[in-house]
């Protein structure tokens, strides 16, 4: 009995999961920040973390952590502990508007 309350507890984390992805592609898009072309597979073999010598935030979002997300709750796989996107999305964000605005 408790493996069934796991496994209903995972199903609704993988469906709240879902939906804020959908959300997060939807945002991306309405930004334009969606591409239609994927990244070169050379940039794609970066090994730095979220290949940010090669991709842009938006490019690793969009071809790395979207696709891996989706893929886990495909698979009704265990999702990530801990996810720390957040910052690095934050500092590219900040370094974007005092680019476009000035210091």
């Amino acid at each position: 009995m408790v493996s069934m309350n796991a496994s209903s507890s995972l199903t609704s984390q993988h469906q709240t999961l879902r939906t804020q992805l959908q959300q997060l592609e939807a945002e991306m898009r309405t930004a334009n920040l969606w591409s239609a072309a994927p990244p070169s597979e050379e940039a794609m073999a970066s090994t730095m973390p979220f290949m940010y010598d090669t991709l842009k935030i938006e490019e690793w979002l969009q071809w790395v952590f979207l696709p891996r997300l989706h893929a886990l709750i495909d698979g009704g796989l265990a999702l990530p502990g801990e996810c720390s996107v957040q910052p690095l999305a934050e500092h590219e964000w900040t370094q974007r508007v005092v680019a476009k605005h000035g210091a």
